[in-house]
């Protein structure tokens, strides 16, 4: 895939890193700006694209995902009707895998005279998590597939007018950035105007809950949540313009990366993707085959966030 267009992974900008990143890879010319996470603040873009050269267009595809729900009653009843049936599942699958987070928990802190016992233990709660992942990946995917042969997007003139606005404000823009928000809002904006094979035509940044969603599966974590660490959770599909990757923003703010077991479960438990802390100050450039290049920093399988050894490029 040699002159594939590069993907930059970033940390939070709460203190900005991207113009800097701009400046590293010489990108210039006008930028499409996908800031759907911000929801009714998407327009608020002016400090964005500032850090931009002020060369901006924003695609706004979540005020466009809010006309097309205003105006076409049809798809507004079946769009809810799914994301009612969405956050039922994951309320149901979130018990599963909590039971099976408890037994892992029990089991790290058991003490036994047969070590590889209490290991081969360990490794079957964790193939329990695996599986219950794989289901809820599939029945996820059995849900929109429904949902888009119910509504058929590309036969709704209002979709339709969107997807070719948003191609044309795409077709003069040089590179892309994704910010990031509220991931379901990005996803959902990002999926319904089809945005995957124009981004993924020129340079990309990405960065917090906008990395995620470029990835091919959305893990939402947080084991320090007020009422005790919550259980990571696949949460939905990404774009799968950067596959092999579970992006974690925030890792180190939001995970006990101190605790070896709970790290080393997270790490095999998405293997084989990579597990990369995005924190603040990250910059992770993809190589040409979009593979992490080496030297990555990942959770390892041996619970310790390190540097991966992917390919040079």
């Amino acid at each position: 895939m040699s002159g594939t267009p590069p993907v930059t992974l970033l940390g939070p900008q709460r203190r900005p890193t991207l113009p800097g990143v701009v400046e590293s890879l010489s990108l210039t010319g006008l930028f499409a700006i996908v800031t759907a996470g911000w929801q009714e603040r998407e327009k608020d873009d002016a400090e964005l694209s500032s850090y931009l050269g002020g060369e901006s267009v924003n695609l706004a595809l979540w005020h466009r995902l809010q006309d097309v729900l205003d105006r076409d009653p049809e798809f507004a009843e079946a769009f809810r009707a799914r994301r009612a049936m969405l956050d039922e599942m994951q309320d149901l699958y979130l018990m599963g895998v909590g039971h099976a987070m408890d037994a892992l928990l029990s089991l790290y802190e058991r003490r036994s005279a047969t070590a590889s016992l209490v290991s081969r233990a360990i490794t079957d709660a964790e193939e329990v998590l695996r599986d219950l992942d794989d289901r809820h990946r599939r029945r996820i995917a059995s849900v929109h597939g429904a949902f888009y042969d119910r509504v058929v997007p590309h036969e709704r003139p209002l979709v339709r007018q969107h997807r070719d606005e948003v191609t044309v404000a795409l077709s003069g823009a040089s590179a892309a950035v994704v910010a990031g928000g509220h991931v379901a809002a990005l996803l959902d904006a990002m999926h319904l105007f089809n945005v995957a094979p124009l981004l993924g035509s020129r340079p990309v940044i990405a960065w917090s809950a906008g990395a995620m969603a470029l990835t091919e599966r959305v893990v939402l974590f947080n084991d320090r949540a007020p009422h005790g660490p919550a259980v990571p959770e696949v949460y939905d599909a990404g774009l799968g313009l950067v596959p092999g990757v579970v992006a974690l923003p925030s890792a180190r703010k939001r995970l006990l990366v101190a605790n070896g077991p709970r790290m080393a479960t997270l790490a095999r438990r998405f293997a084989p993707s990579a597990c990369v802390p995005l924190d603040p100050g990250a910059v992770v450039s993809l190589s040409s085959d979009r593979s992490l290049p080496a030297g990555t920093l990942v959770v390892r399988e041996d619970g310790v966030v390190g540097p991966s050894g992917g390919s040079d490029d």
